[in-house]
């Protein structure tokens, strides 16, 4: 019974490490994939550079403390889940290589072409894995087809199946409107006015993947089951749809900041609307459902989770106070004269 509320406790843990690490890294991959588009000269391209600067080495902690908490509690888990995703999960891994690197040797040297090349890299940087996470997260909702023994019959192309694929589009589009509000927050001028016009236009194309998702959710997943067996979890899909219809409101009066924080709440929802359903499984398998991967048979030992539980309830806290200072210290906006500062990128 006390190993059940553990196992119970670090699946409801996994999941918010995993939303939270979405809402957070999320408009930073939003910036990096609108910056072409957004940006009409350096000076405005650095804007988004500082925009994301003091905050994206700070949300990867989440990615790795989801990783990491997958591998203490859930090792089995862990072992298939790299196993099975092996190639993009890497390409996921140098995506992330190059967008760090970005951040730091962009402004090594004032060739345009050397920062042009930098510039690509950010932008390749935030848009593999912003699909890539959503079709991974795509498959586990629909089920992987591994068997009893954890081995996958597939490749990484089976992975691009049409839901795999509807996922990963998803998670773009909310990570495009998230960083073009955080945007609107940090600038001013013409700027923070495309980023307005540009959340509002891929708002609406949010909208619209969001419905065909959670339709094909019903058709080709069981994750409702657990949502009309539970009615109460019903509140976690209402959240995330009362969170993407605030955003034009708030857009409209001018109030950045809740538009931004109702796009958070979309974000983490969606996010939560998956794990709920996947309860107890971690990785539900395609080929026969008593092959997949749950709370029960993948987890550590109960000493193992006890002592985890006990370690995350005390550090977990600081590194989110630590994150709250953060954000509260680096709230101004990106004025052009912070860019002649050494702090700048």
């Amino acid at each position: 019974m006390e190993q059940n509320i553990f196992q119970v406790i670090w699946f409801i843990l996994w999941g918010v490490l995993w939303a939270v690490y979405f809402m957070l890294d999320g408009f930073d991959f939003g910036l990096g994939m609108l910056m072409p588009f957004i940006a009409k000269n350096d000076s405005e391209r650095r804007i988004i550079y500082n925009a994301a600067g003091p905050f994206w080495d700070g949300n990867e902690v989440w990615l790795i403390t989801a990783g990491g908490a997958t591998f203490a509690a859930f090792p089995k888990t862990y072992a298939i889940m790299f196993s099975a995703l092996y190639t993009p999960l890497l390409l996921i891994l140098f995506a992330l290589i190059l967008r760090g690197v970005a951040f730091e040797f962009r402004g090594k040297e004032e060739s345009p072409v050397w920062k042009m090349v930098w510039d690509i890299c950010l932008v390749i940087g935030s848009f593999l894995p912003a699909l890539l996470f959503g079709v991974a997260f795509a498959n586990f909702f629909k089920g992987l087809p591994i068997d009893w023994q954890g081995i996958m019959h597939g490749n990484t192309l089976s992975l691009l199946n049409p839901y795999g694929l509807l996922g990963g589009l998803l998670f773009v589009v909310m990570f495009l409107v998230h960083g073009a509000l955080w945007l609107a927050v940090k600038s001013n001028g013409v700027l923070k006015w495309r980023a307005k016009v540009v959340a509002e236009k891929f708002w609406v194309l949010e909208v619209l993947l969001a419905l065909i998702f959670f339709m094909a959710t019903g058709f080709l997943t069981d994750l409702w089951a657990n949502f009309f067996h539970y009615k109460i979890l019903l509140i976690i899909p209402a959240l995330a749809v009362l969170g993407l219809v605030a955003i034009p409101g708030f857009l409209a009066s001018g109030a950045y900041w809740k538009a931004w924080f109702a796009s958070a709440l979309t974000i983490v929802f969606t996010t939560a609307f998956g794990v709920a359903g996947l309860f107890p499984r971690l990785i539900p398998s395609s080929l026969n459902p008593s092959w997949s991967l749950t709370i029960y048979n993948s987890s550590s030992s109960p000493l193992t989770l006890k002592i985890m539980t006990v370690v995350a309830f005390i550090f977990v806290p600081v590194v989110i106070l630590y994150q709250v200072w953060t954000y509260k210290t680096f709230s101004e906006k990106v004025r052009p004269e912070f860019l002649e500062t050494e702090e700048a990128y």
